[in-house]
């Protein structure tokens, strides 16, 4: 077996974790379920449940990955007993399976933004970008091509070499990205109805069941939860690091980053409403996110003059930074398991599971009008909520309460006395399971 990488340091690992986190879901999803949602509202609500769900959950990845330094599928049988041990490894290979699923879709719609960045930058030279702009089968191949290229070659180079160095890379470009683009669109016209809208929170909408509810799979889904990533990247955390410090950590900059895309989004939404785009259907409501990304923010960039390309640049290369960030993370779960559990070569196991991936990629992009939607909703609303309530029972039912302790206190000696040891191994044991439960249940409702 090859000898397994390990994070350089606890900067490095909550940058590559904050990535794996830190996708398209934020800076894409979390801002057009704020508009829908009662503004303020809904982040106030986002924050409370993303340590009330999600941050117990990714606890439990981490410690299972840490304590087994193994791939998902040999971290879940090393947590439970022999009469567990085939649940064990169907979960283990479950999470790899949807960890692939996610990455073939998410794929396409990163290359998407490639696509988009490229002919923001064609049109800077006064080159036309017609075809990059529009939809066709071939600049969907060839752009998810260049993308799987960027996750596979960064994946292949390893923990140090190719995860934590480029995600240390990645994460303070996309963060002064944000932030550049932030200050921009604050200073046009409109702007302010946008941060008025993001700022002034209406609390009567905070206890209405689909506001909840919205808040509780945005705060599940965007910590990567439920497909191993973060069991994977536990795997390569010291023995001596604080785990419930790390995750708390990890779950704050996901936050932070959040908010940050809703400050850059939502003003971005009501600038492009003042200079003539239609943001709103004729219902009053607002239009679907991807019609949001791929149509209204180029119009707004259109809106700009000069300087509306140089913006729909920066714009498109933020957003492929954070799908890269993302898609490193889902290929190094299967990745993982071909190096640990198979004895492959990294590098070739990098390109042989990626290419594999990326050949579903295209079929899904061939029979985009029903199996693109098809697999996603497999993967996000079915597979990923039933593969995370295994992980808490896996932790709070099967794998013995002394064990878990022992390895938690290895990097944390007294943190049998902390509250986090008081409330979260029954929490992740009760309340995680049931609240997962609900998300399916509304998806499937």
């Amino acid at each position: 077996m090859a000898a397994r990488g390990e994070f350089s340091s606890r900067t490095a690992f909550v940058l590559a974790a904050s990535g794996s986190a830190i996708g398209l879901g934020n800076i894409w999803g979390f801002p057009i379920k704020v508009a829908s949602n009662g503004g303020g509202a809904f982040v106030f609500t986002y924050i409370i449940l993303t340590f009330l769900l999600a941050y117990p959950i990714l606890m439990a990845e981490l410690v299972i990955g840490r304590y087994a330094k193994a791939d998902t599928v040999r971290s879940v049988a090393a947590v439970s007993s022999s009469a567990f041990r085939p649940l064990a490894f169907m979960t283990g290979y479950w999470g790899m399976l949807t960890a692939s699923l996610i990455l073939s879709f998410y794929a396409i719609v990163a290359g998407w933004m490639i696509a988009h960045g490229v002919g923001a930058a064609a049109q800077i030279i006064g080159v036309s970008d017609s075809w990059l702009v529009s939809e066709s089968i071939t600049r969907s191949v060839l752009f998810s091509a260049v993308f799987y290229v960027l996750t596979i070659g960064i994946v292949a180079n390893g923990v140090a070499s190719g995860i934590e160095k480029w995600s240390t890379r990645l994460m303070p470009v996309l963060i002064l990205l944000i932030v550049a683009l932030i200050v921009y669109i604050a200073m046009q016209p409109g702007a302010a109805e946008g941060w008025k809208v993001y700022l002034q929170p209406d609390f009567s909408k905070v206890l209405e069941p689909g506001l909840v509810m919205d808040a509780l799979s945005q705060a599940f889904f965007s910590l990567s939860l439920g497909v191993g990533t973060m069991m994977v990247y536990g795997s390569y955390i010291s023995k001596t690091e604080n785990l419930p410090k790390l995750g708390a950590t990890v779950a704050g900059m996901d936050i932070g980053i959040a908010v940050l895309a809703g400050m850059l989004v939502i003003p971005a939404m009501y600038v492009a409403q003042h200079n003539g785009v239609v943001i709103y259907d004729e219902a009053g409501n607002l239009i679907e996110s991807g019609r949001l990304i791929f149509n209204v923010l180029p119009s707004l960039f259109d809106t700009m003059g000069g300087a509306g390309s140089m913006v729909a640049l920066v714009f498109f290369a933020l957003m492929s930074i954070a799908a890269l960030t993302s898609s490193i993370s889902m290929l190094e779960v299967p990745v993982a398991y071909a190096t640990d559990s198979r004895s492959m070569n990294r590098k070739k196991a990098a390109w042989v599971v990626g290419m594999a991936i990326f050949a579903f990629s295209v079929v899904i992009v061939l029979n985009a009008s029903w199996l693109f939607d098809w697999v996603v909703r497999i993967a996000t609303e079915f597979s990923e909520p039933l593969v995370g309530i295994l992980f808490c029972i896996f932790v709070g039912w099967i794998w013995r309460r002394d064990q878990l302790l022992t390895e938690l206190k290895q990097g944390s000696p007294h943190l049998e006395r902390t509250l986090f040891w008081k409330i979260w191994p029954n929490y992740v044991r009760f309340v995680c399971p049931l609240i997962v439960v609900a998300l399916l249940i509304r998806s499937f409702g």
